[in-house]
């Protein structure tokens, strides 16, 4: 399995235990697995819970044609382990029409196999979860890329039909277009995010605000060590566009700068120009209390 991500300062001060690894310019170009109108080709899995556990099964057999997504994780991580449980909550609600199995990536089995089961309680329990017989590459005939940290394959009669390769999963970006795929062969309405278990409502909070948004997998490229000007500018635009939408994810980065700026580490983080942008969001969005402050010598 792909290398666990770091722990890091970086972590502490956005508050989330992980780091991702580096992404580089060509994410959005990513090729992993499969692509559209090529087939699918069996492969074996070791099954990981209860009755399944140890038993090799073949998910590509099993459907025998019928419609089926595939998952292959190569990291588990928050934003992956949401994307996950989403899609195959989805699935799970419609056996009849289309066939679900997650396949863990991992050189050291009986590792994983612990820590699938540790994390047992963050997973989806409806969808087949197996681990990959062929180690950390996967199926060879797959070519999956250890770039991505999900791998997600949706097929009918063997032949692939969508293919969404994710270096930084996103439940709110990712999982809608992943839902548009499945809702192509299950019918009906496409699921809301709340419906799937990403959106999260709190009482009293506008409706965009109250939309559950990884604040890592927005921040992380911007902060990377590793990346140039441009892929700088292009996270942070990304980044800004989502506070635009949502005013309380906004404020859960200017929180974050502000912890950031005032641990005086703030050089460590990224290059000079994600440091900027760091200023400019502890600014840009203050604390309730300054807010609240200034409104009062205002009236």
């Amino acid at each position: 399995m792909k290398q666990m991500l770091r722990m890091s300062c970086t972590a502490l001060a956005i508050g989330f235990l992980t780091v991702a690894e580096p992404v580089t310019a060509e994410d959005d170009t990513l090729f992993s697995g499969p692509q559209v109108g090529e087939k699918l080709t069996p492969f074996t899995v070791h099954g990981v819970f209860d009755d399944e556990e140890g038993k090799e099964f073949d998910y590509v057999k099993q459907a025998a044609g019928k419609p089926i997504c595939l998952i292959f994780v190569h990291e588990i991580t928050r934003p992956s382990a949401q994307v996950l449980r989403a899609v195959t909550t989805y699935i799970s609600r419609h056996p009849e029409k289309i066939n679900g199995g997650v396949v863990f990536l991992g050189n050291d089995a009986t590792e994983l196999a612990l820590k699938l089961k540790r994390a047992r309680h963050a997973l989806a329990k409806q969808t087949p979860t197996g681990i990959s017989v062929d180690g950390q590459e996967g199926p060879g005939a797959y070519g999956l890329n250890r770039k991505a940290t999900l791998t997600i394959l949706i097929a009918e009669d063997n032949k692939v039909t969508a293919n969404f390769a994710l270096v930084q999963p996103s439940g709110q970006a990712d999982v809608p277009r992943i839902a548009a795929e499945i809702v192509k062969i299950v019918g009906g309405k496409a699921p809301t995010l709340a419906e799937l278990g990403v959106g999260r409502y709190v009482k009293n909070e506008p409706a965009a605000a109250m939309k559950e948004t990884d604040l890592r997998s927005l921040i992380a490229p911007v902060i990377r060590k590793t990346a140039t000007a441009k892929e700088v500018e292009a996270a942070a635009k990304k980044a800004e566009s989502v506070f635009a939408a949502n005013p309380a994810v906004g404020h859960r980065a200017g929180e974050a700068a502000r912890r950031i700026i005032d641990s005086g580490k703030l050089g460590t983080y990224g290059i000079k120009q994600a440091q900027e942008y760091l200023k400019k969001w502890a600014k840009q969005f203050p604390a309730e209390s300054e807010t609240r402050s200034r409104d009062s010598k205002s009236e």
